[in-house]
């Protein structure tokens, strides 16, 4: 299995999506964007595409970030939809999938920072790669924005903050706005970016302060996201079998 990892940003790390696939064993390349990392030219020997966030949106031009090619980002999301690969989008990446295939990312009724529970949906709950998540998980938030729909896509979870925190656009294609693959190391490296914001906020009410972020255990979260990406890769390997 050959995972390849679009990283924006150093604080944007992949985290525990990193330890899972180290944990496989499986082959992992990277495109760190902020290294001037170049994207695959092919995507022949990526299995599963996996585009991490960051403080870009879809329509940050590269005169507005040098490093962020969102239009080469998303022919390459697109290409590998087209050829049947598995991808994932996290945050900036769920919302470069939903433009890929034709559809408008949008604000998100509120800004969220730190862990709050996430809801299925009926269509959440149908979904067997999701459904082990329950009806409510607590998991990571860092973000403004959320994907837009296409007339296929299906919204497997919301928040109170932001009706679209999972969204399956096919069979092998999710987007997810919230964070599952925080650790205490990833934190540390959103907070620094952040602490000014989170410890002097008045107006968010969802975004949560440094220290109530850092004592949160996150096992459970990225449990159930191994588990996830476990399900992902075999539909993708079942299918490619056949």
């Amino acid at each position: 299995m050959n995972i390849h990892f679009i990283q924006h940003e150093i604080f944007e790390a992949p985290g525990a999506y990193l330890q899972w696939a180290e944990s496989k064993g499986y082959n992992i390349t990277f495109s760190k964007v902020y290294q001037q990392q170049a994207l695959p030219i092919s995507v022949e020997n990526i299995d599963l595409l996996i585009v991490m966030g960051g403080p870009q949106s879809p329509d940050t031009t590269q005169e507005e970030c040098s490093h962020f090619n969102a239009k080469a980002e998303m022919s390459l999301i697109g290409r590998c939809i087209e050829a049947d690969k598995a991808v994932v989008g996290v945050c900036l990446g769920a919302q470069l999938i939903g433009v890929a295939l034709g559809a408008r990312f949008e604000r998100s009724p509120e800004k969220e920072i730190g862990v709050l529970p996430i809801r299925l949906t009926k269509d959440g709950i149908n979904d067997g790669k999701i459904n082990h998540f329950g009806s409510t998980l607590p998991v990571g938030h860092w973000h403004n924005d959320m994907p837009g729909l296409t007339p296929e896509s299906r919204v497997l979870a919301t928040s109170t903050g932001c009706p679209r925190q999972i969204v399956a656009y096919s069979n092998l294609v999710y987007g997810f706005q919230c964070h599952m693959e925080l650790t205490p190391e990833v934190i540390e490296l959103l907070i620094a970016e952040e602490e000014d914001f989170l410890i002097n906020n008045t107006t968010h009410q969802f975004v949560q302060k440094p220290n109530e972020i850092r004592n949160y255990d996150y096992n459970e979260m990225n449990e159930k996201l191994f588990l996830f990406l476990d399900k992902l890769t075999n539909a993708y390997e079942n299918k490619h079998l056949r």
